[in-house]
């Protein structure tokens, strides 16, 4: 591994959601205010997923009092708590921009129902399945690694 490689390694989530373009996602997101630290969350359609790797990001919209609203949200940064999915969204796109011009019931998207579902879970949990066996498999090495130096 080159040295992008492993710092992306070691400072990115062991373990990233599932989502998708088109699905309908909350984003628990950590706010400082002053003093305190809240958690808010962001409720919306998911437009698009931009970068790779540690840089991986998602565009989120939703409507607030009659005006779009977007944000996009770095997947391994540290205020990202949680994506939780509400619900699946069957699209045949990859960025689905074409919604910021349609207002009202025309922005929503087709849900992803039955077979198509299912599949699609399945692949779902087999990749997080291994993207936790290959985080487990990178803190193991870890350990003989920092030995290795400190020789």
């Amino acid at each position: 591994m080159n040295l992008i490689e492993t710092l992306e390694a070691e400072n990115g989530k062991d373990v990233l959601p599932a989502v998708h373009v088109g699905d309908t996602v909350n984003v628990h997101y950590l706010i400082r205010e002053g003093e305190k630290e809240r958690i808010q969350i962001f409720s919306g359609t998911v437009l698009s997923i931009g970068g790779r790797g540690i840089r991986k990001t998602i565009t989120v919209r939703r409507i607030v009092q009659g005006e779009g609203v977007e944000r996009i949200f770095p997947l391994h940064n540290p205020r990202v708590q949680e994506v939780e999915i509400a619900r699946r969204g069957d699209v045949r796109r990859a960025k689905l921009y074409f919604l910021r011009d349609r207002v009202g019931k025309k922005t929503r998207v087709k849900e992803l129902l039955g077979e198509k579902a299912r599949r699609e879970r399945s692949r779902d949990e087999s990749i997080q399945a291994a993207q936790a066996a290959a985080a487990a498999e990178r803190a193991a090495s870890k350990p003989a690694a920092a030995t290795e130096g400190e020789e």
